[in-house]
């Protein structure tokens, strides 16, 4: 219950900043997909930034890490417009089965780019950041697995929200370890979010299990 308090806490001061935004955007009749695409579209440029970031690591560090920083920060911001589609379908009655569709979807597919963009960063910074790069691939896995373990589960009827590392947790851990890494010009810390987010978001996917089994 701890976490789900925590979380319905900061989504409520998100909320207090965020609509008066959102009734702007009901009066131009900007619908709550559009909002969704938005978000794919910034994290798209996110992931772009990672992979300039991996071209540039050898011959310019300082730009890598100047890359990194602002494909950290792309990231926060367009997890805020992840947010704030729902939020908008709420307050404009705008919900539909197809809207929940397409931003679950463009969901998966925005930690697939920026996690691949970070995978193929650290990668290419050298054979000792080989392991952080097979972390990022185990995060990509841990990340797809606690989605997959949900929808599975909410389609055979059970309820199925548990877990440390869901979505939010793992964007917020994806962005300030790229903002940190930018900012010190050190990897270290965006190895630490993938290896952070490959151990936790796979333990999630196994208590996930593990809940629904005793269901």
């Amino acid at each position: 219950m701890g976490s789900f308090s925590y979380r319905d806490f900061i989504q409520k001061l998100v909320y207090v900043v965020v609509d008066p935004l959102l009734r702007l955007f009901l009066r131009l009749h900007i619908t709550p997909n559009v909002v969704t695409v938005i978000g794919l579209l910034g994290n798209a440029v996110a992931a772009w930034l990672f992979v300039e970031a991996a071209f540039h690591i050898a011959a310019s560090p300082q730009e890598a890490a100047s890359l990194t920083l602002w494909g950290g920060i792309v990231i926060l911001l367009a997890g805020l417009f992840d947010m704030m589609d729902g939020r908008l379908a709420r307050l404009g009655g705008l919900s539909t089965k197809f809207g929940a569709l397409l931003d679950s979807t463009l969901d998966r597919y925005s930690e697939l780019l920026t996690l691949s963009g970070i995978a193929m960063l650290l990668l290419r910074a050298g054979d000792e950041w080989l392991w952080a790069g097979a972390m990022a691939f185990a995060a990509i896995t841990g990340s797809m697995m606690v989605s997959y373990v949900r929808a599975r589960a909410e389609g055979l009827g059970l309820d199925c929200k548990v877990g440390l590392m869901q979505r939010p947790e793992r964007v917020v851990v994806t962005a300030l370890a790229a903002i940190v890494s930018g900012i010190t010009g050190s990897l270290v810390w965006l190895a630490a979010g993938m290896t952070v987010i490959a151990v936790l978001a796979n333990l999630t996917a196994l208590w996930r299990i593990l809940y629904c089994r005793r269901q």
